[in-house]
């Protein structure tokens, strides 16, 4: 599960998730230090194109794609190469990601560190949701509010990523995450 390339599934399953191309920046930083967190080991997991967790929807349940664990550099930097996740009913769209000390806890299931998510701007979640690999999303989307989201409705000024890029290209979401 040690990898950048999360979008196709590893070991016995050989599925591969189909969407526009997304990287996923982080930086973990400690707050208390003031200094980045070289080492800390991030778990991020998200949905497909269509809404579905790989080994949990149903569609979906045989994969393991669209999850993977990556180490910060030095630098507290860390990235993954993924794709644009859907809106599905109920959530407004987002990653989830869980942070450790290092590789071998989050290898080994170890305490985290910290759960949390990171939350999309919906100026770049309709740009992608025009892609008819999305259709869903957008009617998903529709019904759903930052304010009504049952995770998010508490804020989101410390999970909101800066996302930038276009359809051609891709697109890249960069977050801050203080622990």
């Amino acid at each position: 599960m040690v990898r950048e390339d999360i979008t196709s599934s590893i070991g016995s399953s050989t599925g591969v998730a189909d969407g526009v191309p997304f990287t996923v920046k982080l930086t973990i930083v400690d707050s208390k230090a003031c200094a980045p967190m070289a080492g800390a080991a991030v778990y991020l997991w998200q949905v497909d194109a269509v809404g579905r967790y790989s080994m949990y929807s149903q569609g979906a349940s045989d994969q393991n794609y669209l999850r993977g664990v990556q180490a910060a550099a030095d630098n507290g930097t860390l990235q993954f190469q993924s794709i644009f996740p859907s809106a599905y009913d109920g959530r407004w769209p987002h990653i989830h990601f869980e942070i450790f000390k290092d590789i071998a806890a989050a290898t080994a299931t170890g305490s985290k560190v910290r759960t949390t998510q990171l939350t999309l701007p919906e100026d770049a979640c309709k740009i992608v949701y025009a892609d008819t690999r999305y259709s869903a999303s957008v009617a998903n989307m529709a019904r759903t509010t930052l304010a009504g989201d049952n995770v998010v409705r508490d804020g989101t000024s410390l999970q909101m990523a800066t996302v930038t890029g276009d359809m051609t290209k891709g697109f890249v979401a960069e977050l801050n995450v203080a622990i």
